[in-house]
């Protein structure tokens, strides 16, 4: 059948064509038996019934009267209502058809199915009448006058039944004497006769249509009752429209499954459901005759089975039904006839016509086929895309005028369209001049745009971006966290160098002086100098910040000292200190070994490339007093030492000359060095050079009882130091009786930038934890050494103790450079915009760097203000468009993918820093890489392009890690986030104006032109003024701001459901106040909270940038007072708000228990989208206005995080698991249970709630109350966990032999022992389900993982794990397989595992080389004790 002209919207021209040739294309069969042989078809048979005898016209009567009681009551309850509300008036109409469909269903039934079948009717009735009440708050008195009509008619109906009519479908019921009384309609025991005929109906599955839903919902009650028919599985299809009665896709899903595998085989639907694919079957039955030859035609097609049958019920003797049937046949039997003289072999396409009053075709697009009757439903189908509300739903008003002998139809669309009203022409009757309004207004929206080439709604930014094409085409999981991207980093401009090749020539260098200040007045340090070819940025060549030490902190200057020049034997010996001290301190001076192919040399004899240009700078030291000058004798002392070291003979430690003196050396005071001798009253605080092994050691005092003579550490191996010497090195010491010099050893270098010990910031959060505090306690290791293997260097101890704060400063340096790097980028030539270069690093910084501060902060601010500016420019630029294409087209514009696109044309990739900073990995101009970490990408350039094969979303895959090409794995957000950040940083560096720059340089075109804030105010000047004038002022008083364009007031307190009187709405100002608020409070919580991490912040920002805050402060300032609407349920809502929030406590986290009305926090921000525009964009006089209608605004102390939240993190700090459960209780309600278990009992607690959400939220909130009964609350969190590791810390300390099981003693006895082993033993021989592990994973972290895992799974606390350290001067082999590692140092872990109600574990693991190896080897003792316990089972 082809499509009708009003059933819908025409669609594009190919597609009617391509309809019109398959609907007028015939395929006809050369015979039946063809047919049949393809899709058999099933036997017509006409079952006749009697016609009713009993016509109920008095219990007809009676229920009418019923119904115009209960309508009479309807009509006055919507009378007595004080204001006539457009919503109220629709409500009361709704309820009007409702009752009068109610009462046709009962009718309709007590006429076709008998008295039974109406009682029932009215039972489905009133089921539906009860959920219209739960959706109904407003209008409860109303809705009930529905259900007291249906309960009154239910008893009428009942009072013409007999008594213990529920059983009278008894076996042996007589069915005659049932239809005589009227209790079953004669064509309803035709119906049962028919039934019955199937026999035992195993392999019957039957299909009844009906006309009504009230009729299949009736017979699956009714024939589900009928004894004689119990053989038969019933169940019922309706459609899935919008009616409250109507099925859920979901329930027709099931019942069709259900019908198709057998489990169901007799099945009442009505014919709307032919379009549903209904399984086959081997009966179908009309109860009711098809209406069209379609349905006739369809229905039949159900029973293909072959022998199957297809059966009409007719009433017998009447006339209308048989002249409908053979019209439907004669319909069937002349197209069969005109098909088979119809040329199979032939096509023509013959376009269907249609006589139409009116038609539109649009030139500008080519769209056509606008009929008349169609364009109503285009019409409201447009409307029904707009915004809308709960309680408001857009769709157009129509008023007629009458105008002599014609209509004229006057159409008014909702506020946010983008025409208002339209006209029509003059007509005979009202129908025909509503469709002819609907027809001109079609034509209009599609010129404008607002709809499609198909004639739908288009919502979309009619204007595309030019960057929308890269983002269609690219792969998805741009800017998510999920996908990870390989990226280059840029060289840092200002380290490079060119002067490293001039041998011949002086250089000129840019100096910076490094002075250092220690908190200790006792603690000297050196100063330095940093010599770079480039000129720094002022900001950056000019610095002070703060490094800390264990035990106390040091202050840190930079500052510009102009240029300085070196000739050429200056740069060779400053090159030569720089290497010597960074390899021998950071670093080695010897490269090879006896276990590689490469013999050991000195490093600095070797060919090694140890400065390239891209990275060239020196570090030197200053002299201690006076001006400004580099102390030479250092360096050049190094330069001589590195000399000696090439002249001298390691291996065999022949010495250049030897003091005459010296043969007697008992006697004499001098030390002999390996370059020269030494009053031993000189020694202490001396810098040397192990020539041995390269490292670099200052002198603490001589070993008075100790020479090379003296026992070896390991007696096992070696006798005496000299002996370790010749057998390890290869060295014969010539002056083994020398007093031995104990020296202080060289350390890695560590993060200063970060205070572990007092209130410091790492990851952009407070140190809290015990955990992440500096051992001050730590055991420090000495060397001991001939004085004969080492090597004098003239250097102050200043020096060497200065240099170990240079890694920290020179990264942040660094950093600093990079980011003025950048900000060069993007600033350019604008010398009136001022970023500081700190800003800038936050900016790029990740929190994965290991620095006190990260982007997170700056992240969120720019999110503010790029939907602010993005929200300005669309409302500005598009007066037409309503809130609803505005507000699409913002996402689309601030979203993670199109920031992401965004900065990566900018190439912001290569400057983030992802990395973590690890000091051990700074390696400076002059040192050899310790860890060096060759490129494997396949990437032979510094930046990697930009393809799909550098993407990938693969777990395993670490961020962060960079290689020596530079290249590193990327979180594709996490460019994203860069550039809101980065926006953020321009804006708290250089105002609005700073974030605009910014924003054009990453290629966000946005003007806030002033031309078009005075276009906006002047389009607001024209409203008319629907409230007096004393309200506004009134108003205005409680704003406390005087409106130059009173128009955007009134704009602003405008509700949806007003617009058919006004014309305007408040929703385009929502959508600017929205964002306007949401950057104000955003930037006074970023200013005024800057010592709480990102994460607190946010919560704060959540907390007040909602709309429940707002809908409470307008209560509060009474602004609520003034809300221009017309919708009666909209005013109950806030009628019953403002009483809650008037009885409820002033603290706005105590409203989370009472959703408010969204209308309302939707005024409050369109109010400040007017102040925003009548002040010109002014946002600080914005602020002025309601910073004080927000006060109080929360602060940390007063934040409260949502109880799940809250009670996830507790438990995540206390090491407890919880469990939840979901289900539904009931229509609309959900039931979750929460179970934490604690060491001795089993908390539960359950909620419930309209979402999963809501009602793990009332869960949480008793559990947390349990919690704190028990002295368990997030507020004595840092106690607990003190008292945590206190309570290690003494297990640790109490234990001095390994004990695997012990019980809740802190000291048990050997019963006690014995006790709790049986306790545990018992417990294993309940019937509780002991867990299976498969397998357990040997790989680094894979025994704690199992651990962790299966304490989850059975809800035990998480195992303590305390590791113990222990050192040794020798290396000494630890562990086994593949784990045997060679150290000096081992760790043993000790882990307590507590079970509920069964006692303690306590295990310790064998002694590893590192703490994480530890861990797993004591994580998996304690698996194999519970496996010998019986509380798992490790296959």
């Amino acid at each position: 059948m082809h499509q009708s002209e009003s059933s819908g919207y025409p669609t594009n021209p190919l597609k009617r064509n391509f309809e019109t040739m398959m609907n007028d294309r015939q395929h006809p069969t050369t015979s039946r038996t063809e047919l049949e042989n393809v899709a058999p078809s099933a036997s017509l048979k006409y079952s006749f019934y009697q016609p009713s005898k009993i016509d109920h016209v008095n219990l007809k009567v009676k229920i009418e009267s019923s119904r115009l009681k209960f309508e009479v009551q309807l009509l006055e309850l919507q009378m007595s209502l004080q204001r006539h509300y457009k919503d109220s008036d629709e409500k009361h109409d709704i309820l009007r058809k409702m009752l009068s469909n109610d009462h046709t269903n009962i009718i309709y039934c007590i006429d076709e199915l008998g008295l039974l079948c109406a009682y029932e009717a009215v039972t489905i009735c009133i089921v539906n009448a009860q959920k219209a009440m739960e959706d109904c708050d407003l209008f409860k008195d109303s809705c009930s006058k529905c259900l007291y009509f249906l309960e009154e008619s239910l008893s009428i109906i009942e009072f013409f039944l007999p008594n213990g009519h529920e059983n009278i479908f008894d076996a042996g019921c007589d069915f005659e004497k049932m239809v005589a009384a009227g209790y079953i309609s004669p064509k309803l025991y035709q119906l049962f006769k028919l039934l019955r005929s199937f026999g035992g109906a195993t392999k019957v599955s039957c299909i009844i249509f009906v006309e009504r839903i009230i009729t299949a919902k009736v017979l699956n009650m009714i024939l589900k009752r009928v004894v004689d028919l119990s053989q038969f599985q019933v169940s019922y299809l309706t459609g899935n429209a919008t009616s409250i009665d109507a099925m859920s896709a979901k329930l027709q899903k099931e019942t069709l499954e259900s019908f198709g595998s057998r489990k169901v085989n007799l099945l009442s639907a009505i014919d709307c459901v032919e379009g549903i694919n209904v399984p086959k079957c081997s009966t179908v039955i009309c109860f009711d005759i098809p209406e069209t030859m379609c349905s006739n035609v369809q229905s039949w097609g159900r029973a293909c089975q072959s022998g199957s049958q297809f059966i009409v019920l007719l009433e017998r003797g009447n006339e209308e039904h048989r002249e409908h049937i053979c019209n439907i046949l004669r319909r069937e039997h002349f197209i069969n006839n005109d098909a088979k003289k119809h040329d199979p072999h032939t096509c023509v396409v013959k376009p269907c016509k249609f006589e139409e009053s009116e038609s539109s075709y649009v030139e500008a697009t080519g769209a056509s086929g606008i009929t008349a009757t169609s364009s109503v439903g285009i019409i409201y189908r447009y409307c029904s895309k707009l915004p809308s509300e709960k309680l408001y739903t857009p769709k157009p008003n129509f008023k007629f005028l009458l105008l002599k002998d014609s209509y004229q139809c006057v159409m008014t669309l909702p506020p946010n369209a983008v025409i208002q009203k339209i006209t029509g022409p003059l007509c005979k009757s009202s129908s025909v001049a509503e469709q002819l309004v609907c027809l001109e207004a079609c034509k209009k929206l599609h010129q404008m745009a607002a709809l499609t080439e198909d004639l739908l709604s288009n919502n979309e930014d009619p204007l595309e971006n030019k960057s929308s094409k890269n983002t269609k085409e690219s792969p998805s999981g741009a800017g998510t966290t999920k996908r990870k991207e390989l990226h280059g980093t840029i060289p840092i401009r200002a380290v490079s160098g060119t002067w490293g090749n001039k041998n011949d020539e002086g250089v000129d260098l840019y100096a910076y002086e490094i002075s250092f200040m220690c908190s200790d007045i006792d603690t000297k340090y050196s100063s330095f100098v940093l010599l770079l070819e480039s000129k720094l940025d002022d900001d950056v060549a000019n610095i002070e910040l703060e490094l800390y030490l264990v035990s106390k902190s040091v202050n840190c200057k930079v500052s510009s000292c102009g240029k300085l020049h070196l000739d050429a034997r200056e740069v060779a010996n400053a090159k030569c200190f720089q290497e010597l001290f960074f390899n021998g301190i950071f670093g080695r001076l010897y490269i090879g070994s006896k276990q590689s192919e490469k013999p050991r040399r000195f490093l600095l004899e070797t060919d090694q490339k140890l400065w390239i240009p891209s990275y060239m700078y020196l570090l030197l030291p200053l002299e201690s007093l006076g001006p400004f000058k580099i102390s030479w004798k250092e360096v050049e002392s190094c330069a001589s030492a590195v000399e000696f070291v090439k002249k001298s003979s390691v291996l065999s430690a022949k010495k250049q000359s030897v003091d005459s003196v010296m043969t007697d050396w008992i006697s004499t005071s001098m030390i002999h060095f390996a370059n020269r001798c030494v009053h031993k009253d000189g020694v202490t605080n001396m810098v040397v050079l192990a020539i041995h092994t390269g490292k670099i050691y200052s002198v603490l005092e001589v070993l008075q009882d100790e020479t090379s003579h003296s026992p070896f550490e390991d007696t096992k191996k070696f006798s005496s130091f000299k002996d370790y010497f010749k057998q390890k090195y290869e060295i014969n010491l010539v002056y083994p009786g020398q007093n031995m010099l104990l020296l202080k050893q060289s350390h890695r270098a560590h993060n200063l930038l970060v205070d572990f010990n007092g209130d410091g910031i790492l990851h952009g959060k407070k140190i809290k934890a015990d955990s992440c505090k500096v051992n001050t306690r730590k055991q420090r290791c000495y060397a001991r050494l001939p004085p004969e293997l080492l090597v004098i260097i003239d250097a102050r101890i200043d020096v060497v103790k200065s240099l170990y704060l240079l890694p920290s400063l020179m990264h942040r340096l660094e950093s600093l450079m990079l980011a003025s790097q950048l900000r060069e980028e993007i600033t350019s030539h604008m010398t009136d915009l001022h970023i500081s270069s700190s800003l800038i690093l936050e900016a790029i910084t990740t929190l994965r760097c290991n620095e006190s501060f990260s982007m997170e902060r700056l992240e969120l601010l720019g999110d503010s203000v790029l939907k602010y500016v993005v929200s300005c420019d669309l409302y500005l630029r598009y007066p037409k468009n309503h809130e609803g294409q505005l507000s699409s087209a913002r996402s689309w514009q601030v979203c993670n993918s199109t920031l992401y696109y965004l900065g990566i044309g900018c190439r912001l990739q290569s400057y983030i820093r992802d990395t973590a900073y690890d000091p051990t990995c700074w390696t400076p101009p002059g040192q050899l890489p310790m860890r060096p970490c060759p490129c494997d990408h396949g990437v032979e350039t510094i930046e990697v392009p930009i393809e799909a094969k550098y993407h990938t979303e693969e777990p395993k895959v670490l961020t962060g890690k960079c290689c020596d090409m530079g290249h590193r794995w990327l979180c594709s957000k996490t460019i994203s986030d860069c550039v809101e950040a980065l926006v953020g940083a321009y804006f708290v560096g250089g105002g609005l104006t700073g974030a605009l720059h910014c924003m054009k340089w990453l290629g966000i075109s946005c003007e806030l032109d002033p031309s078009r804030v005075y276009e906006a105010i002047k389009i607001a000047s024209l409203h008319a003024y629907t409230p007096k004038l004393e309200a506004l002022q009134s108003l205005e008083s409680k704003l406390g701001y005087e409106f130059a364009v009173k128009g955007l007031l009134l704009e602003a307190i405008t509700h949806a459901s007003n617009q058919d009187q006004v014309g305007y709405c408040y929703q385009r100002l929502e959508f600017l106040g929205d964002s306007v608020l949401d950057l104000l409070i955003t930037r006074h919580l970023f200013n005024k909270h800057n010592d709480i991490d990102p994460g607190e912040l946010t919560d704060l920002r959540s907390a007040s940038v909602n709309n429940e805050n707002f809908a409470y402060a307008a209560v509060r300032r009474n602004i609520h007072q003034h809300f221009q609407h017309r919708s009666g349920s909209l005013e109950t809502q806030i009628s019953d708000y403002v009483k809650f929030v008037v009885t409820s406590s002033t603290d706005t986290n105590s409203l989370q228990t009472k959703k408010s009305p969204k209308a309302l926090g939707d005024m409050f921000e369109s109010v400040a989208g007017a102040v925003l525009l009548d002040t010109k964009l002014n946002l600080d006089q914005v602020w002025r206005i309601f910073e004080q209608l927000l006060t109080p605004i929360v602060t940390p102390e007063k934040l409260e995080i949502p109880p799940l939240r809250e009670l996830l993190e507790l438990c995540d700090s206390k090491g407890y698991f919880v469990k939840d459960t979901c289900r539904e209780k009931g229509d609309s309600v959900m039931m979750a249970e929460l179970r934490l278990q604690l060491e001795d009992v089993l908390l539960i607690a359950e909620g419930t709630g309209a979402t999963r959400k809501a009602a793990k939220g009332q869960a949480a909130l008793k559990l947390l109350s349990q919690l704190q009964k028990r002295g368990i609350s997030s507020k004595n969190h840092g106690q607990d966990n003190k008292n945590r590791e206190i309570r290690k810390k003494d297990m640790k300390e109490s234990d001095t032999n390994r004990s695997n099981i012990t019980s809740f003693d802190p000291q048990p006895t050997a019963q006690t022992s014995i006790a709790n082993e049986c306790l545990i033993a018992e417990a294993s021989n309940s019937k509780i389900e002991i867990p299976v592990l498969k397998s357990i994973s040997t790989k680094k972290g894979g025994p704690r993982s199992s651990l962790y895992e299966l304490c989850r799974k059975m809800q035990w606390p998480m195992p303590i794990l305390t590791p113990s350290e222990k050192k040794s001067r020798t290396i000494t082999e630890i562990g086994e397989g593949d784990d045997k590692r060679r150290a000096f140092n081992n760790f043993e872990s000790r882990i307590s595992l507590t079970i509920p109600d069964c006692g303690v574990i306590e295990v310790t693991g064998e002694p590893r080389a590192d703490k994480k190896s530890c861990f797993d080897s004591a994580a998996l003792l304690m698996l194999y004790e519970l496996k010998r316990l019986g509380k798992i089972i490790i296959e």
